[in-house]
């Protein structure tokens, strides 16, 4: 997490979404003990709205299904 963290706070990387948008402050972190189940689940909350990951932000997982489920109403594909 300390390298992530760096590599946001520096700018490593000009094509990333946090390079234009500094200083950022950080809200959120999970932590794994396998990269993969990492970086899969930081792809999954980069394409989810802002409520959910308000949600997560704010420690309350257990609104996750029903925001999902307003999703779906919203969507109207359900």
């Amino acid at each position: 997490m300390e390298r992530r963290l760096y590599e946001h706070e520096n700018g490593i990387d000009p094509k990333s979404y946090t390079f234009k948008r500094r200083p950022f402050k950080l809200v959120f972190h999970e932590s794994f003990n396998d990269i993969t189940q990492a970086i899969a689940f930081e792809k999954q909350i980069k394409g989810w709205r802002r409520a959910k990951k308000e949600a997560i932000i704010n420690g309350d997982w257990h609104l996750l299904p029903e925001l999902s489920m307003r999703a779906i109403r919203h969507d109207g594909n359900a």
